[in-house]
């Protein structure tokens, strides 16, 4: 059932003005400039008053469900070609949303293709190519034009014959026009969503597509005819990243350079074959985007002081844990920047460069000819640093270089894999380095993970039921907040998930007297965790629960990446 909103601005919209906004979806441009100069709160206020002016109905297609009854037999090429959806039956007419209610020749050749009267409500247009998406997929557009080509060119072909046409072809098609296109689609897609890895998985019914938004992969809709295309889309990005093509039973790395949206986009790409074809998985490093800012972490006040005293120290080691996608990178280039002046030279040595930083010297390891994390380090040393960032601290060989790097005088940087920051101790004695040594030189540890944090537009207030919360959430700190905490809903501005962005939970121990007694004395990683705790170190749970309670977040995303202390 489609129910249509009726505009909420009372002021009409005159002749000139609507030319104005006639102009603008003409021109392609996008209808922000035109709000703010007809001095409309946004493009929905715009749109509904459009709507107004020309007799029909604005909808907001968050709020509709869509008759898929509509859907069957429509000429897929009108939802292309014109930008229109139909949602349903309405009086024996059909409605079809449309961003554009200007375009009258639209409507008509609808109305002409169905056979039956056409009802036009008017919609945003983001909203409109969010739904085309959603139930057509991504790139169906492109799809359909390499079917037509296809059959005009060969006729009916039969499924044995598709695989085969690919796996022959698939290095020429992947430079015709329409491929490189519907590559482009996706990448583009993934920017907008936000996303920081594109997987594209071959499967036994054919290629999957998912994108990895807020630190949770969501699975793209496609059309089914893109599995023909697999082989090409494959060879394509291959192509990009400079792969060997041909080449189809090792794993191989890549990086494409992009600019989308006037962003310079930089991306990693790793091919790996698998039982079903290969598989890709590309890594967005969006420039533009970052700012490598330690305030700008969402340290809660007390750990970012003390932090910033544990980095501008002379000498030591400065440990971040946390799995991959925690935010250790961008976390120890917020540190370097905060430091890095002209008086202190800083060298790191990475696998790989994810991003270029003003006024600091960067290695790219090279495994295959020797280059490794521990060789680089020792020829480091020789060029006289104040501070050394090592990318990752992976076996004895570096982790003994680093140790002697620090207790030469050097400040040095690098990360672990362990759950908390007190496992970092016994990590490193696990690889083989001495107890006493790891004590002395090892100054600070930050512990992290990425929570999602919730949406401005769309989250609202509830009392949570106390028995329904974890066993260690602060029960007296709810209550003297108001028993009030956020809980995500979902909208248009967060594509109905509830949260948009990101922030970082801490725990940092800060290595004193008896922590550095129990790790010398090679003591359990418990008993190093308690002594820590005594001395004032707060958990990574205690931190999600004060953002928690501040509004930013919720109970599940703190459950979902921390476990029980």
């Amino acid at each position: 059932m489609i129910v249509a909103q009726k505009s909420l601005r009372g002021t009409a919209l005159n002749p000139r003005q609507l030319e104005m906004v006639r102009r603008a979806h003409e021109s392609g441009d996008t209808l922000d400039a035109v709000s703010l100069e007809l001095e409309y709160a946004s493009v929905e206020e715009l749109q509904r008053a459009v709507g107004k002016a020309l007799g029909m109905d604005y909808v907001d297609l968050t709020s509709v469900e869509v008759d898929l009854a509509a859907l069957q037999g429509f000429p897929l090429r009108l939802i292309h070609r014109y930008g229109v959806f139909p949602l349903g039956l309405r009086d024996r007419c059909l409605v079809v949303a449309t961003s554009n209610p200007f375009d009258l020749a639209a409507l008509d050749a609808v109305s002409a293709a169905v056979r039956r009267s056409v009802l036009p409500v008017v919609v945003l247009p983001d909203e409109l190519a969010r739904l085309i998406k959603t139930h057509l997929g991504v790139g169906a557009e492109t799809i359909d034009d390499l079917v037509a080509n296809r059959e005009e060119q060969n006729g009916k072909v039969e499924i044995l014959e598709e695989v085969d046409w690919d796996r022959a072809e698939g290095g020429e098609m992947a430079q015709e026009a329409s491929v490189v296109r519907l590559v482009n689609e996706i990448l583009w897609e993934a920017v907008e969503s936000r996303a920081s890895d594109i997987h594209l998985e071959a499967q036994a019914d054919g290629m999957k597509i998912r994108y990895r938004v807020d630190g949770v992969l969501q699975t793209q809709p496609a059309p089914p005819q893109i599995n023909r295309f697999q082989a090409a889309i494959i060879s394509r990005l291959k192509i990009m990243a400079r792969m060997n093509i041909a080449e189809k039973r090792v794993p191989q790395d890549g990086r494409i350079k992009l600019r989308v949206a006037r962003r310079e986009i930089d991306i990693r790409v790793s091919m790996i074959p698998m039982l079903h074809g290969e598989g890709i998985v590309m890594r967005i490093l969006d420039k533009d985007r970052m700012n490598f800012s330690l305030r700008g972490l969402g340290m809660e006040k007390g750990i970012y002081g003390q932090f910033n005293r544990l980095i501008k120290q002379p000498h030591g080691i400065i440990l971040v844990t946390g799995p991959t996608g925690s935010g250790k990178t961008t976390t120890l280039y917020s540190a370097l920047s905060e430091i890095k002046d002209d008086r202190t030279k800083i060298i790191t040595t990475e696998d790989p460069i994810e991003y270029q930083l003003e006024g600091i010297n960067q290695i790219q390891v090279h495994s295959k000819v020797g280059l490794t994390f521990a060789a680089s380090l020792r020829s480091i040393l020789r060029h006289d640093p104040d501070v050394v960032l090592v990318g990752e601290i992976r076996d004895l060989e570096t982790a003994e270089n680093a140790v002697q790097a620090s207790l030469t005088g050097h400040l040095v940087f690098s990360t672990l894999h362990t759950n908390d920051a007190a496992g970092a101790f016994m990590r490193l004695m696990d690889m083989g380095v001495e107890p006493f040594l790891v004590s002395s030189t090892v100054e600070g540890i930050l512990a992290q993970r990425l929570v999602r944090t919730l949406c401005d537009d769309c989250s609202e207030s509830f009392v949570p039921d106390p028995e329904e919360l974890p066993e260690d959430f602060p029960i007296q700190a709810l209550q003297s907040n108001g028993r009030e905490i956020q809980r995500a809903v979902g909208c248009r501005h967060c594509r109905g998930t509830g949260y948009r962005g990101r922030a970082g939970i801490y725990e940092l121990l800060a290595t004193g007297d008896e922590v550095r007694r129990l790790a010398a004395e090679r003591a359990p990683t418990n008993l190093v965790k308690q002594a820590a705790m005594q001395a004032g170190m707060r958990t990574l749970r205690q931190d999600g629960w004060r953002k928690v309670l501040r509004g930013e977040t919720t109970v599940d995303e703190v459950l979902r990446v921390t476990k029980t202390d």
